[in-house]
């Protein structure tokens, strides 16, 4: 998909001013610009931070009871005859 050309934007950016509003604008491009701040903020505090499994030790494994079983007795097949 190729970028919209020059006309395409003007197109564009007149649909948004009509819908929203010549006042609104500046407000709408600070908000989005607030959010694309606090977006890689985040993400470069979470490349600095440790992984969160790193402070976590093994545990062992836990044992299992021997459970002894009981032969059951055969079943019996019974056919009738017609």
């Amino acid at each position: 998909m190729a970028m919209p050309s020059g006309s395409e934007l003007l197109l564009i950016f007149g649909i948004v001013v009509l819908l929203f509003g010549a006042k609104k604008i500046p407000d709408l491009a600070k908000s989005i610009g607030q959010g694309i701040r606090g977006f890689k903020k985040e993400m470069k505090d979470e490349d600095t931070a440790p992984p969160p499994t790193a402070n976590v030790t093994p545990e062992a494994p836990k044992q299992v009871e021997n459970v002894t079983t009981v032969d059951a007795e055969p079943v019996q097949e019974t056919t009738k005859q017609a």
